[in-house]
C-alpha cells in the first residue's frame, strides 16, 4: 500500500514502490503527465483536487478533464444555460488550482457507451499520452460516473495499458459503493486551496455538499492514513492476465 504526502512526492520519503515514487520526469525529460477525468464539472476538484494540487506543486503536468458540461445539473435551467454556468465555474476552479482543463463532448444525464464513444476516448488518450490517469470508481450509483469509468477503462485496455490507472471515490455511500483504498495522499497542506476551487461550483450548493460529503471523506481517510486530511484511491495494475488492486 502506498501512503504519500506532499513531501514524499517531492522526493523525501515514500512508503512502498509506486508511480508516485518515481521521478517526476517522463519520456525525454518532460514532466510526468496526469489527467483527472470526471463525469461533470466539479468531479475532479471535489474527488481529487487535493492530489491534483500536491502533484502540480511537485512538478507534474496536471489537467482536469470533464466528460460533460453539466447540462442537466441546474434545476430550472435549459441545457445551454446550465452548461454556460457550469463551464464558467469549472474554468474558475481550474484557475484557482492553477491547471488547464479540457471538455469532452458528452451530455450530462445522457452519456453514451457505444463503439463511437469508446473510440473517441481511446483517440483522446492516445493524443494526450498521459503517464497517470485518475477517474471514477466503477461501482458508482451515478450512471455518468459509470460511463466515464467504462470509457477510460476500455481505452486503457485497447491502448495497451500505457498509463497508470487510479480510481477515486465520489460521495462514498451515496454514489461510490464498496470503495476500499489501496493508496492515500496527504492533502492537509493544500486542503484550503482545494476548498476554494470547489466553492467555485456555486450552482451545485457546494457550501453544503462539500461539508456533508467531501470534508467528511477527507477526515475519515486522514484517520486511516494517520494524518489530518487525505484523499484515497484504488490503483489498478495489470499482472500477466490478471487485474489486481495494488496492495
Amino acid at each position: 500500500m502506498l501512503k504519500v504526502s506532499a513531501t514524499a512526492i517531492a522526493g523525501a520519503t515514500v512508503f512502498g514502490e509506486d508511480v508516485f515514487a518515481k521521478s517526476q520526469s517522463g519520456d525525454e525529460g518532460r514532466p510526468r503527465k496526469v489527467l483527472v477525468i470526471g463525469g461533470h464539472p466539479d468531479d475532479p476538484e471535489t474527488c481529487c483536487g487535493g492530489t491534483m494540487l500536491v502533484l502540480k506543486n511537485a512538478g507534474f503536468d496536471v489537467t482536469a478533464v470533464y466528460l460533460t458540461r453539466g447540462e442537466s445539473g441546474i434545476k430550472g435551467k435549459s441545457h445551454d444555460e446550465a452548461a454556460a454556468i457550469r463551464v464558467e465555474e469549472a474554468q474558475n476552479a481550474c484557475k484557482v488550482l492553477g491547471i488547464p482543463h479540457i471538455f469532452l463532448n458528452q451530455i450530462d444525464g445522457h452519456t453514451e457507451l457505444n463503439d463511437e464513444e469508446y473510440q473517441k476516448m481511446r483517440e483522446f488518450l492516445e493524443q494526450e499520452k498521459p503517464d497517470i490517469v485518475f477517474t471514477h470508481w466503477p461501482l458508482d450509483l451515478h450512471k455518468d460516473h459509470r460511463a466515464c469509468t467504462c470509457l477510460v477503462l476500455e481505452a486503457w485496455k485497447r491502448g495497451g495499458y500505457k498509463f497508470e490507472l487510479y480510481f477515486y471515490e465520489a460521495e462514498s455511500g451515496t454514489q461510490s459503493q464498496l470503495f476500499i483504498p489501496t493508496d492515500y495522499v496527504d492533502i492537509t497542506e493544500v486542503v484550503d486551496k482545494k476548498m476554494e476551487a470547489c466553492n467555485c461550483h456555486a450552482s451545485q450548493g457546494m457550501d453544503k455538499v462539500f461539508g456533508v460529503w467531501h470534508s467528511t471523506m477527507e477526515l475519515f481517510r486522514g484517520i486511516e492514513f494517520r494524518c489530518k486530511r487525505a484523499e484515497a484511491f484504488v490503483h489498478l495494475r495489470r499482472t500477466g492476465n490478471d487485474f489486481i488492486p495494488s496492495l
